[in-house]
């Protein structure tokens, strides 16, 4: 029954887009990117999008869910304004190559419950701005704020005339067998969340575009500026609860500020609690993460620890050395727990970090506090990763910042290191295709010598 329901959904999204399509225009497509954009962004919605996932998901804070919901899409709107999707997108003489803009048609968006409200917006966003249709699958937890959100969605689109069968969702009750039929009919997949459903996205047999885990290490060296990476690691640890798989996880100082940098975080109300075995017990009691402590406020997380700690604390910092499965606090914690690491100079720094992503969050991103430019490309060449970030707060920084050049998104592809295709973060291009017109040009054929010459000298004929 919940298999020819979903398909009753994917057709009509089909003969939406088909004719989303047909009729489609840069100002249409563009018209119907901004609405739903709206749908999100208008303050009222915004805050009751950020109270419905909170409440419903148990997961993150209002206060930063709202600041998520209103930049992320803003920035989003940016990046994609004035991005030709429609019709010529290149014509070059020199290639006599044109490029013709071209929509990939059901879009089936897997989305998780720490981000139930701007995960969704994002992708229903790039998915009209490029002639698509899109069917949402969210979480069980954030079926409710899906269903708000398509319902304002909806609303904006009733006010400009739009088809609403363009944007839809998997009705409740959520199950695997419904996301696997839409994974399965739809004509292109984006997966974010767990590492389970990337696997269901990326064996469904639909071309898949998903994400890898997060697991941030980042590495604070002699030259850093003790004061602001102290601040930023805390911004950036603390926002939404540590909902983001952008959230800090581990942090390696060296030898050289490893007191002062203590006592730096100390201010910045990150407190440290020498007691790996005791919160260990704590946190993943049975095995798996306590869900009293997953994505909780401060408070809430002091108190499902048992700790006693001073008045102002944010997070907690707990030392350790170890690294691997039987180190449970080396991998992500989806919690306000920074795992602390000592490293005697910036070179085993380096391997230490190599060592946490090799184990957990390879593809993904690591960071850098310094003053020495030089050092990210060291870590950029011997790390894993898709992406060094150079004293920012990670969380604003890896998915698109204002002050930085990287695309607005929620999903960070992580390249074959975390078994994607993509290690870009996902945007509006990964909903995009097109059709090449080919014409013929004057012939450029090389000879045999200006391509071998360098080499017959080098090697001989």
């Amino acid at each position: 029954m919940s298999e020819s329901l979903v398909e009753t959904i994917v057709k009509r999204s089909r003969n939406a887009q088909a004719r989303y399509e047909a009729n489609g225009s840069q100002e249409r497509y563009d018209r119907a990117a901004q609405a739903a954009a709206w749908a999100i962004m208008e303050p009222t919605r915004n805050r009751e999008l950020a109270e419905l996932a909170v409440k419903t998901t148990g997961l993150g804070n209002v206060p930063d869910k709202i600041t998520k919901n209103h930049r992320k899409t803003l920035g989003l709107m940016r990046d994609i304004q004035g991005a030709v999707t429609y019709g010529v997108m290149s014509d070059d003489p020199s290639t006599g190559i044109t490029k013709i803009a071209r929509a990939k048609g059901v879009v089936g968006a897997i989305v998780p419950s720490t981000n139930p409200a701007a995960t969704p917006a994002n992708n229903i966003i790039n998915a009209l701005k490029c002639g698509n249709s899109i069917v949402v699958a969210p979480s069980p937890k954030g079926v409710a704020c899906a269903e708000r959100l398509i319902q304002y969605v909806h609303a904006e689109f009733n006010k400009i005339g739009e088809d609403p069968d363009l944007v839809q969702m998997i009705p409740a009750p959520g199950s695997k067998e419904k996301t696997q039929t839409l994974m399965e009919l739809c004509d292109m997949i984006v997966a974010t969340g767990s590492q389970n459903n990337v696997h269901r996205a990326q064996t469904a047999g639909t071309p898949a575009v998903a994400v890898g885990a997060g697991n941030v290490t980042v590495i604070v060296d002699e030259t850093a500026d003790l004061a602001d990476a102290a601040e930023k690691i805390r911004a950036s640890k603390c926002f939404d609860n540590a909902t983001s798989c952008s959230s800090e996880n581990a942090v390696v100082v060296v030898d050289a500020v490893y007191d002062e940098f203590i006592s730096a975080m100390a201010r910045a109300g990150g407190t440290l609690v020498d007691d790996e075995k005791g919160i260990v017990e704590k946190l993943w009691p049975g095995g798996h993460l306590n869900r009293s402590v997953i994505a909780q406020d401060a408070d809430k997380m002091i108190a499902a620890l048992n700790l006693d700690v001073p008045e102002g604390t944010e997070y907690i910092v707990v030392p350790t050395s170890g690294i691997g499965p039987d180190h449970p606090l080396s991998g992500e914690k989806l919690s306000r727990v920074l795992a602390l690491y000592r490293a005697p100079d910036f070179e085993t720094a380096v391997e230490v970090t190599r060592t946490i992503q090799m184990y957990q969050g390879a593809g993904h991103s690591v960071g850098l506090h310094s003053a020495e430019d030089s050092r990210a490309a060291i870590l950029a060449n011997a790390i894993p990763t898709s992406r060094v970030i150079v004293n920012q707060a990670h969380t604003f920084a890896t998915g698109g910042s204002f002050t930085n050049g990287m695309p607005f998104s929620l999903s960070m592809g992580c390249g074959t290191w975390g078994g994607n295709s993509v290690n870009e973060n996902v945007n509006y291009r990964h909903f995009l295709q097109s059709t090449k017109i080919i014409r013929e040009i004057p012939a450029h054929e090389p000879s045999l010598e200006e391509i071998f010459e360098e080499y017959w000298n080098a090697a001989g004929q």
